[in-house]
């Protein structure tokens, strides 16, 4: 009887190192750069926030490969390394600048097939994809979708929220916050092709509804939102 040998296999230790190294070259982008920095005074702008997000989209796009039948391995790895640049290349080219972090680290450690490095790079590349989803390989397609999901809901309204301190915004700007977390959650799920990633989407909108209503029974002053409400 002949074993089936599985083509791309990803270790519980492999994948904790490829954990240690993202977070250590997202530090080190942050430590190396000039006094002051992109947005060096927003708290998103750290090795911190960064690899936080990254864990995010990669329980998300576990989460939508494993329901959707994608390459599992492929998108775990590509959901790791999907911003490793994020913080020491320009925006523009941050993907492509990932995909070849990636591709140097998984070339020169452990014994990963070409196709598979290939697949995990090109899944990385496509994650800025401003066309269709349905273009993208299906790997491609649940990393950009959980990049899009990890900004909606209750993540994406804490942000919002945080970013008003550093605005010098006031508690009653909040409901103008999570209506822009909610019509921005809105827009970002237009592009969500999966079942999968439409029931994570629908569930996240549904709690910044929530906490939408909760600001307005606490805050009289606050005016109903009835696009909200109408969605109801």
């Amino acid at each position: 009887m002949g074993v089936e040998i599985k083509e791309t296999p990803v270790s519980g230790t492999e994948f904790e190192s490829m954990k240690r190294f993202v977070y250590e070259y997202l530090d080190a982008s942050v430590k190396n750069e000039d006094e002051g920095g992109r947005m060096r005074w927003y708290p998103w702008h750290s090795a911190e926030y960064r690899f936080n997000h990254t864990l995010n989209v990669l329980q998300i796009a576990e989460e939508i490969a494993r329901k959707e039948g994608a390459d599992v391995d492929v998108v775990r790895v590509a959901a790791l390394f999907h911003d490793v640049a994020k913080l020491d290349a320009d925006q523009e080219v941050h993907a492509e600048e990932g995909a070849r972090v990636a591709r140097e680290y998984l070339a020169s450690r452990g014994s990963f097939p070409t196709s598979f490095v290939d697949r995990v790079c090109r899944a990385i590349t496509a994650h800025t994809h401003s066309g269709e989803v349905d273009e993208l390989s299906l790997e491609g397609q649940c990393l950009i979708e959980a990049d899009l999901l990890d900004k909606v809901g209750a993540n994406g309204t804490v942000l919002m929220l945080l970013r008003m301190g550093y605005e010098a915004r006031t508690h009653m700007d909040a409901a103008t916050m999570v209506d822009r977390v909610y019509e921005r959650g809105k827009e970002a799920c237009k592009r969500i092709e999966s079942d999968t990633g439409r029931s994570i989407a629908h569930e996240r909108l549904k709690r910044v509804r929530w906490f939408r209503e909760w600001l307005e029974l606490e805050v009289p002053e606050m005016e109903p939102d009835p696009e909200i409400a109408e969605s109801e």
